[in-house]
């Protein structure tokens, strides 16, 4: 983890113009560090900077209400294989909570992470309209984690392998909890292609994570499943893709600079991360730590 920002670093996470980190500069309102002619700003000197009053930010708006409390040391949200892997081995200290999108969503509403793992079709692509409209006015920062394939999961004995989406109709689909964000998106699958969830012959459990929706299938409690290509490497199941989905993390803005979730991040930017991403397979974290929405 770096001691330092870089100019365009501290632009990305404030959502302003490289312009105006040069402005705030001039003025001598932000800590910084010349080197060699470069701008470096000292992460926790920012830190304290972000906790300070609005005089002494000369004329900045003020932080939203509770932007600086400490929230649980938890990461709620959609469950993602490569994810839970990562909070293990970079030993950051977080506690993951992985129970589907809209219960992280609601839980950071609640106050209780500190981030949430989103995949959430709308309007705008992947999560940036949901997040815009639940926590515009609040201090959440929305981070690129990785872009996943997604599609259809099931066995290589299957009688009837399905080609489409239509094609597993009369086969036994196992769906997932209603808080999912897969749900969200077999939802919008259904649509294109004119179906409903009266078309699919859902069997009576539904499984919570992407790796226990494969594993389902694996040992024959269910004939397919929407599910993404690493659940399926994981169980040795074959794989039909259908779309790619970004799946991101909404981040509590403070919490962002503080060592455990930095820990997370620069591991994440280390070659173990990349290697394991390609091992399981159906992963582009090319697009790790890009902004893609800064709340006010």
């Amino acid at each position: 983890m770096s001691d330092f920002l870089t100019t365009r670093e501290l632009a990305a996470l404030l959502r302003v113009k490289e312009r105006k980190v040069y402005d705030l500069v001039a003025t001598g309102t932000l800590p910084v560090r010349r080197v060699t002619g470069k701008l470096l700003f000292p992460r926790k000197e920012i830190e304290t900077w972000l906790g300070a009053t609005p005089e002494a930010r000369e004329g900045d708006e003020a932080p939203a209400p509770g932007e600086h409390a400490q929230l649980p040391l938890i990461l709620a949200g959609g469950h993602d294989p490569l994810l839970e892997w990562a909070l293990r081995e970079s030993r950051s200290g977080i506690a993951a909570f992985l129970d589907g999108a809209l219960d992280g969503l609601a839980r950071a509403e609640r106050g209780e992470c500190i981030a949430v793992g989103l995949h959430i079709p709308d309007a705008q692509g992947w999560n940036v309209g949901t997040v815009e409209g639940r926590f515009c006015r609040e201090p959440w920062v929305l981070i690129e984690w990785a872009r996943r394939v997604r599609g259809l999961i099931y066995r290589p004995d299957n009688a009837r392998p399905p080609k489409n989406l239509k094609d597993v109709r009369g086969l036994r689909f196992q769906a997932r909890q209603p808080e999912a964000g897969s749900e969200l998106v077999l939802d919008r699958l259904l649509s294109a292609e004119k179906m409903t969830r009266a078309d699919l012959r859902v069997v009576d459990t539904i499984e919570r994570s992407e790796t226990d929706l494969a594993l389902a299938i694996a040992t024959g409690r269910a004939d397919v499943g929407l599910g993404i290509a690493a659940a399926a490497r994981l169980h040795n199941l074959d794989f039909l893709p259908l779309l790619e989905e970004r799946f991101d993390l909404l981040v509590w803005r403070k919490s962002y600079f503080d060592p455990p979730f930095q820990k997370l991040v620069a591991f994440c930017r280390a070659p173990l991360f990349e290697a394991r991403a390609a091992d399981l397979g159906g992963y582009d974290v090319s697009g790790f730590g890009t902004v893609h929405f800064n709340c006010c």
